[in-house]
């Protein structure tokens, strides 16, 4: 029996992200060419089920979905936002980007501004980076010390167990890329004009400490990933597939929930007489 998408690539208990494959396809299509096509009804069907969750909402519903996007440096969580996310109603949608904290944000919880930006019921929220971010970067580079960042694992934890109790529903991505690849990619930003504003120098500090980062991505994903908030691993290497996994896991994640339109309170038969009668000349 094939494996659900959500299988294929549920993070293993005792990941091991150089034992998985930034260019494995287990599932889904094979080529460029068939995942477009994919797309195309993946976009059919992630348009009807997020205006049904919008809709449920409006009728007095409290769920929400939230995608969180991790990754490397120029992993592409802004490609996934465009291509992924992007097949439904930008209305629907409330993107949140995470950057380095301002003061007033480091004058709090590090969970504080994460907080603000939960999605509001019936929305698809995507966090552009999240509060993983301080047990990424916090851990690598030592921006607090030790027993801070382990113990911020448990809290998020219990974050994600109340948003999921709230009634938001996580699909949390990591972005599985090579350094090979990460290589080539800075290297085309390099190459075309249109596309060196992407450039950052720092981001080669940040590709020299790759093993670092490999190793704080592993105790994420073996700390945090949960029965009601599962990490993805997602392959990354090939763009269009990177696109279409999680175009799918959003797409899997909604037909389970299953949102329903809310049932109408109205005399529908009346109101149509009415409609019918209303005639403007």
């Amino acid at each position: 029996m094939a494996k659900s998408v959500r299988e294929a690539f549920r993070v293993p208990a005792d990941v091991d992200l150089e034992e998985l494959d930034p260019r494995e396809r287990p599932v889904g299509p094979n080529d460029k060419s068939a995942a477009a096509e994919d797309m195309t009804d993946l976009a059919t069907r992630l348009d009807g089920l997020q205006e049904a969750l919008f809709a449920e909402a409006i009728g007095g519903g409290k769920r929400a979905v939230l995608l969180v996007l991790q990754g490397m440096d120029t992993s592409g969580k802004g490609g996934v936002i465009r291509h992924a996310a992007g097949l439904v109603n930008p209305q629907g949608l409330q993107i949140a980007s995470f950057k380095r904290p301002t003061e007033e944000e480091r004058a709090h919880d590090f969970l504080w501004r994460i907080r603000k930006e939960v999605p509001v019921a019936g929305r698809i929220g995507v966090f552009d980076r999240s509060h993983y971010e301080d047990v990424l970067i916090a851990r690598v580079d030592s921006l607090v010390p030790k027993k801070v960042w382990q113990a911020r694992y448990g809290k998020i934890n219990e974050f994600e167990a109340e948003l999921v109790e709230s009634g938001v529903t996580l699909i949390k991505c990591m972005l599985h890329i090579s350094p090979q690849e990460q290589s080539e990619r800075l290297l085309a930003r390099l190459d075309d004009p249109a596309k060196r504003w992407k450039y950052n120098p720092g981001d080669l500090d940040t590709r020299s400490k790759w093993g670092a980062y490999q190793e704080a991505y592993e105790a994420a994903l073996q700390e945090c990933s949960t029965d009601v908030a599962p990490w993805y691993v997602v392959p990354s290497d090939r763009k269009w597939y990177r696109n279409w996994v999680v175009a799918a896991l959003l797409a899997e994640t909604l037909t389970a929930m299953d949102p329903q339109f809310p049932v109408a309170t109205i005399d529908v038969d009346a109101e149509r007489a009415r409609v019918a009668a209303s005639d403007v000349t």
